[in-house]
């Protein structure tokens, strides 16, 4: 019997069957993408029934946010830099109640619209030149997961040394190449076994694990800092008694270094923040942003120095890693509680890193390739790069000048956040036709090539006179002036405010007349504006589909 014809995929065409590539391309296509506005189920507003986050949850949020690892280790870098204890308290204080009105302020766009910062974006910048400003915040959100995944991986291992204590004398069997070790190359695999699963848990979810933080590493924290006390009192140590060593107009521009330090590390938030926000059941829900980011990141300042202190005296060396503190815990009793603490630790860890890296970058994926990626699978994809394409702990032990350009990133992400609320309350009033931002013919693409030239100018107004201070940063062999130093330590400060003030101008003498609309036009008004210029159907459910609102909550 002859056997049977294989079809070519042309063949298959013509006879009806689909091809192999063309079977791939529609299982891996989204059951909720919108080809004609480029969208997704993730990427058009929240509807209403998805907005669960209130204002206790954005304080649960950001208490979680600072209680952590990282929050311990705030003051080290000032300190060493030659500000004592206070100043670097005071510094800290000042820099994340600074950035948390920024938070505020662009949080607003996010809690009224329903957007996240990728669609948000092209009201000011154009439709196709947003898509520069969220691949940059994206790089970022990439980098820090890798970085973050590393200081889990940390907790990891503290907790198997607290379990079991012969992990300590684990022989390591990789080159010295590898810049990583088999204790720690194991807690690592471990810890990304640990956090997979996390990324699969829904946003409009995430509020029960920060709210878990929030309750259990403010618990640790006071934990650790009753055990120091308790152990050495409120003896002077060097760190209590020590005094800023610098004086005049070396202690003024060496806390603005600091604060600007302090300042960028919140900046990428600053940006995206209404990846979260979106959430919000109304517009005052992150309001609170403004006081709990600053409260707690002094208070687990505090922690840090005391538990440093403490350790001078303990063990000979002054411990800023409140995982190396508890790693001396060997006693049986002491086992269980660096065990307790490692793992609420890790708990924070994973919080931080799927909250300020893992859902903006996805967001930032699912912006830019709203066919295949969801923010669910932006987040896996964002999971295998950063911890594993980057190897942070290459960077960590053997790029030093890679993180000091990762680090002074806020040199980019504060024009970008100028410009951005100048654009929403100065230029537009606060009014979008969110419609629009979905539509890439639509009011906001500007020109041909979906640019506004005045969101350009501005942009590069904000970073470009920084960029001679920011260079010796990362090359220490580079020399500038002392000017160039002091205003790239205003970095922040100039860079959103030359953006904002240079876009409002702009906008002000040469205003694009087609962005400029009489009324907001929200997700779930009772009407909505059609390309027609009438109204038509009522809010979200007309726009997107009553069934669609609905049918698709399990693919949300």
């Amino acid at each position: 019997m002859a056997s049977e014809k294989t079809s070519t995929p042309a063949e298959s065409a013509e006879l009806g069957r689909p091809s192999l590539l063309s079977r791939i391309n529609k299982r891996l296509e989204l059951s909720s993408v919108d080809a004609g506005r480029r969208s997704n189920a993730d990427l058009d507003p929240v509807p209403p029934h998805r907005r669960t986050w209130r204002t206790h949850n954005f304080v649960m949020y950001w208490i979680s946010d600072n209680f952590s690892p990282s929050g311990f280790r705030n003051a080290a870098s000032l300190m060493l830099i030659g500000l004592s204890w206070r100043d670097s308290l005071v510094c800290i204080t000042i820099a994340q109640f600074i950035i948390g009105c920024v938070i505020v302020l662009n949080g607003v766009v996010g809690s009224k619209y329903h957007i996240n910062f990728s669609v948000q974006s092209r009201a000011s910048f154009g439709y196709y030149f947003s898509y520069l400003m969220i691949v940059m915040r994206m790089i970022v959100g990439i980098f820090w997961y890798g970085i973050q995944a590393y200081t889990g991986a940390e907790c990891v291992r503290s907790i198997i040394y607290a379990i079991w204590p012969s992990f300590h004398k684990v022989a390591n069997t990789l080159p010295a190449s590898a810049n990583i070790d088999t204790q720690m190359m194991t807690a690592y695999i471990v810890y990304f076994i640990i956090i997979l699963p996390v990324h699969f848990i829904p946003m409009r979810h995430l509020k029960w694990l920060f709210t878990i933080k929030s309750i259990t590493t403010p618990i640790v924290g006071f934990a650790i800092m009753g055990w120091v006390i308790h152990k050495v009192g409120v003896s002077n140590t060097s760190l209590w008694t020590q005094k800023t060593t610098l004086h005049g107009s070396k202690l003024a521009w060496t806390f603005l270094s600091g604060l600007y330090a302090n300042i960028g590390t919140w900046s990428t938030l600053a940006v995206n923040v209404p990846d979260f926000t979106r959430y919000a059941v109304n517009d005052k829900s992150a309001f609170i942003t403004a006081l709990v980011l600053p409260a707690t990141g002094c208070l687990i300042t505090f922690f840090g120095v005391v538990a440093a202190a403490g350790s001078n005296i303990l063990y000979g060396q002054v411990l800023w890693d409140p995982l190396l503190l508890i790693d001396n815990w060997t006693s049986p009793g002491g086992r269980a509680a660096a065990f307790f603490c490692a793992f609420f630790f890790l708990i924070s860890q994973i919080g931080v890193n799927i909250a300020a890296n893992s859902i903006s970058a996805a967001n930032d994926l699912n912006c830019l390739f709203p066919r295949y990626i969801n923010i669910r699978r932006g987040q896996i994809i964002v999971a295998f790069i950063g911890s594993w394409a980057l190897t942070p702990w290459n960077i960590l032990t053997g790029a030093p000048a890679f993180i000091s350009f990762m680090s002074g990133y806020s040199v980019w992400l504060g024009p970008i956040a100028g410009i951005l609320l100048s654009d929403f309350y100065l230029v537009h009033k606060q009014k979008y036709d969110v419609w629009e931002l979905y539509n890439k013919h639509g009011i906001y693409r500007y020109n041909k090539i979906g640019t506004n030239w005045r969101a350009f100018v501005a942009f590069f107004a904000g970073w470009v006179p920084l960029l001679p201070g920011f260079i010796p940063t990362v090359n220490s062999a580079i020399t500038v002036s002392a000017g160039a130093t002091h205003l790239y330590y205003l970095g922040y400060f100039y860079g959103t405010g030359a953006a904002a003030l240079s876009y409002y101008l702009l906008c002000r003498f040469w205003p694009a007349q087609e962005t400029m609309i009489e009324r907001a036009v929200l997700p779930d008004m009772d009407v909505i504006q059609g390309h027609d210029g009438e109204y038509m159907e009522e809010g979200i459910e007309a726009a997107l589909g009553e069934e669609y609102i609905v049918g698709k909550e399990g693919r949300y």
